[in-house]
């Protein structure tokens, strides 16, 4: 018994260097032409059985505008930042030099009080692993970036620091095979 998570990352809210920690901004201009343009190949997809988003603004909004009508999984929330929420990552470097230096290198620390980077990738795990696996069933959830990259490095067992080095843009995709603690990445060509 198996089942297939795909993944789609949701459209962008904001510039890369404008994004703010647990960003909830809507959609930008750019995010709704994007999603317009991707249409096309994202919304088979929606053909799945179950369909999800993070419960964030930009990731509902993607997720009705591709026709999904997702249902919002608070375990699929992006990571706790504590008090660095609503704030950017220079903004906090310059604030807190050391506390990034740590949280950057140390999957366990938490030094803006919320989640740890572990526990992040954890969550996210929990999540796939209690998905039901019927034989041939088909997910699919629209999430953060970053919940995209924590749900690669649970799924593959990579170690927790290789987070930093995946990079998910905007409505790219990300299949996932398999069943509880057994996960594979499934790369598939373009629709």
């Amino acid at each position: 018994m198996h089942v297939r998570v795909s993944l789609v990352a949701a459209a962008r809210s904001s510039s890369l260097l404008a994004e703010r920690f647990d960003d909830d901004r809507p959609l930008d201009g750019t995010g709704w032409r994007s999603v317009e343009s991707a249409a096309r190949d994202l919304v088979p997809l929606g053909s799945a059985g179950l369909r999800y988003c993070s419960p964030t603004p930009r990731s509902r909004a993607t997720g009705e505008a591709l026709g999904y009508a997702p249902l919002a999984q608070p375990a699929l929330r992006e990571c706790d930042m504590g008090r660095w929420r609503g704030l950017t990552l220079a903004e906090v470097t310059a604030r807190e030099p050391g506390a990034v230096d740590l949280w950057l290198s140390d999957p366990r620390a938490a030094p803006h009080g919320g989640e740890s980077l572990l526990a992040f990738i954890s969550r996210i795990g929990g999540w796939l692993d209690t998905r039901p696996a019927d034989d041939g069933g088909e997910i699919v959830a629209v999430a953060e970036p970053s919940v995209v990259r924590a749900a690669l490095v649970y799924a593959l067992q990579a170690p927790p620091l290789t987070y930093w080095n995946v990079d998910v843009r905007p409505l790219s995709t990300m299949t996932l095979t398999g069943w509880s603690g057994r996960w594979h990445l499934c790369l598939r060509p373009p629709v």
